[in-house]
């Protein structure tokens, strides 16, 4: 396997944040392993380890971490105010510069029935953001109807690297390539999509407002042909995009899932369904640490 110049740079970007001890073990890993690596897994009590594609595995030489170790984390990747990335923590993690999630376990403190913070830190996951330029390819390829991509839901399970293959979709959409280019319109509530990276030439971009606010802001003000969105999980999420649809705008969004069935198990995706708001679904699956993509029509299956 050969690697281009600078691939092993996120995970510089995300070692550059660990305590001096544990960032020693993970740049003992090789050149190799650094591409690889798609998760830094911190744990009270654990040494350090690295999630490959192929599974999860412990740095032997790294010493066993401790509640300081993780709160230096988020010292580092919050310059500083590590109590304010707790007070964030309402969905389970945080992003980063770099557009790197820090996921957050411990002992919750409640406030008005919803989690106001997080004490007790016992555990961190630092997924590690990257471009795969070219990954989308294929999928554009199969997916394209008169030279344009119709509405496509992304779905697998959490990792399997939906975010990543939306990324390089929206720039294949914007750039032209595989199909004619769009103005594509990114809700990036997290900043997880957009945040130093290259999304395309003809891409707008609203960061840092919830997903349903930025869908319709980007619709009324940019004139979109495409919208794109990470991890549709709301009932506002949803009404936001049959707005777009309504107005004969494309999307593109991801959400978690296995299959069909399992979408029709939730009310809130099976009423997308139901509604047929997505023409087009691509599942990704690991097999023997290889993602495989499958793209097929909604409309012959529903």
């Amino acid at each position: 396997m050969s690697f281009k110049e600078n691939e092993e740079a996120p995970f510089e970007q995300v070692a550059a944040l660990l305590p001096a001890p544990l960032r020693q073990a993970a740049q003992s890993l090789s050149r190799q392993e650094k591409i690889l690596a798609e998760e830094l897994r911190l744990r009270v009590h654990q040494r350090l380890s690295v999630s490959y594609p192929s599974g999860e595995r412990a740095i032997a030489c790294s010493p066993v971490m401790t509640e300081q170790d993780l709160r230096t984390v988020l010292e580092l990747a919050s310059c500083g105010s590590a109590h304010t990335v707790l007070d964030k923590v309402r969905c389970g993690f945080v992003t980063i510069s770099g557009g790197h999630r820090i996921g957050i376990c411990g002992s919750a403190v409640m406030r008005d029935g919803f989690v106001f913070n997080i004490r007790e830190l016992t555990s961190l996951s630092i997924r590690i953001a990257k471009e795969f330029r070219g990954i989308a390819a294929p999928i554009i390829r199969e997916l394209s109807l008169e030279n344009t991509i119709p509405s496509t839901l992304l779905l697998s399970p959490p990792g399997c690297g939906k975010t990543t293959l939306l990324r390089d979709m929206i720039f294949c959409i914007s750039s032209g390539i595989g199909v004619a280019a769009q103005r594509v319109g990114v809700a990036d509530d997290r900043g997880e999509l957009s945040s130093l990276m290259d999304l395309g030439p003809r891409t707008d971009v609203m960061e840092g407002c919830p997903k349903a606010e930025g869908l319709l802001m980007l619709l009324r003000g940019m004139t979109p042909q495409m919208l794109a969105a990470d991890e549709i999980t709301a009932p506002a999420d949803l009404e936001a995009m049959e707005q777009a649809v309504g107005c004969g705008v494309n999307l593109l969004a991801t959400a978690h899932g296995g299959s069909i069935r399992d979408l029709q198990t939730r009310p809130l995706y099976r009423r997308m369904m139901d509604q047929r708001i997505f023409r087009r679904l691509v599942t990704i699956h690991m097999v023997k640490g290889i993602r495989r993509y499958e793209a097929f029509s909604l409309e012959d299956t529903i």
